[in-house]
């Protein structure tokens, strides 16, 4: 299956009693570049999360954003530290005796004060967590690949379509190429009859001239492999996988072979038959940029 390297996946779940929201996003790049965004309590996964991301995707700029919260305040306790307070209070009231300064003590000038609180948090479970979090970063990875998956069907559908098109273009260049010969031939022989008037033609060296024309435009050679690359293609577009840069690397030889062809052809009607060829080729070429 051909797939595009530019898609969206989100999945939202709650596991354990914590809730991950994981986003994947992804664009054109040359070769894989991840980056994973996500609260540094979760950093410790990082690592997993760009391997599930490697497992899945070979190329593309891909963006990972991920967040969490747990649903109750349940894992998290706070104490009042008492000693803490009680030293607070007592310097406290020293001064306003001290210094007769007025008495305004209260909870939230306290609570401001360094150590009044004890947090403590439960410890983590991180292979759990990492666990966790890789189950959503799947169901997001999931979406993500359908996303490219149908992107992918369309830009098949299009590349065959494009090749199907060329194929036909190629065969109107072979049915004019012999065409063009047959028409050389006859121009110098009436260039012949006009210049050498009643003199006999030397049949043979019209014949031989016609041949060394026929030899520099003929370009059978290059429809064959031409026709032989677009096969190619498609075998490669029914093989699936990431197959971007090859088809990259195929059409540099059929863009070469179009370009020989279009130095052959000497009429200006075959001429603008290779200009839609390369056209076509142009096409292909920007839409592949989009394969994986």
């Amino acid at each position: 299956m051909v797939k595009s390297m530019t898609g969206y996946g989100r999945a939202v779940e709650t596991v354990n009693g914590r809730e991950f929201t994981v986003e994947v996003r992804s664009v054109n790049n040359r070769y894989l570049d991840c980056t994973v965004k996500m609260p540094r309590s979760l950093s410790f996964a990082e690592d997993t999360v760009k391997q599930a991301v490697k497992a899945s995707i070979s190329r593309g700029k891909v963006d990972v954003t991920v967040s969490f919260r747990a649903e109750t305040a349940a894992d998290v306790q706070v104490t009042l530290n008492t000693a803490m307070v009680e030293g607070y209070l007592a310097a406290m009231k020293q001064m306003t005796s001290q210094f007769n300064v007025k008495d305004d003590i209260s909870v939230s000038l306290l609570s401001r004060m360094p150590d009044v609180f004890t947090v403590e948090k439960p410890q983590v479970d991180e292979d759990q967590l990492r666990a966790d979090l890789l189950s959503v970063v799947q169901t997001a990875l999931a979406g993500f690949d359908a996303m490219r998956a149908a992107e992918g069907q369309a830009l098949e559908q299009d590349l065959r379509g494009r090749g199907d098109t060329i194929v036909e273009l190629v065969s109107q260049v072979e049915a004019g190429s012999g065409q063009t010969v047959a028409d050389y031939r006859g121009r110098l022989e009436n260039k012949l009859r006009e210049v050498l008037a009643n003199t006999a033609i030397d049949e043979s060296r019209i014949l031989t001239e016609a041949a060394i024309f026929a030899d520099k435009v003929a370009v059978d050679e290059e429809t064959v492999r031409l026709r032989s690359h677009l096969r190619q293609m498609n075998a490669m577009l029914s093989g699936g996988g990431a197959i971007g840069r090859k088809l990259d690397f195929l059409l540099q030889e059929m863009n070469r072979e179009a370009n020989t062809i279009g130095s052959k052809c000497s009429d200006v009607r075959l001429a603008r038959i290779v200009v839609d060829i390369k056209a076509e080729l142009e096409k292909i070429r920007e839409q592949t940029q989009n394969i994986e």
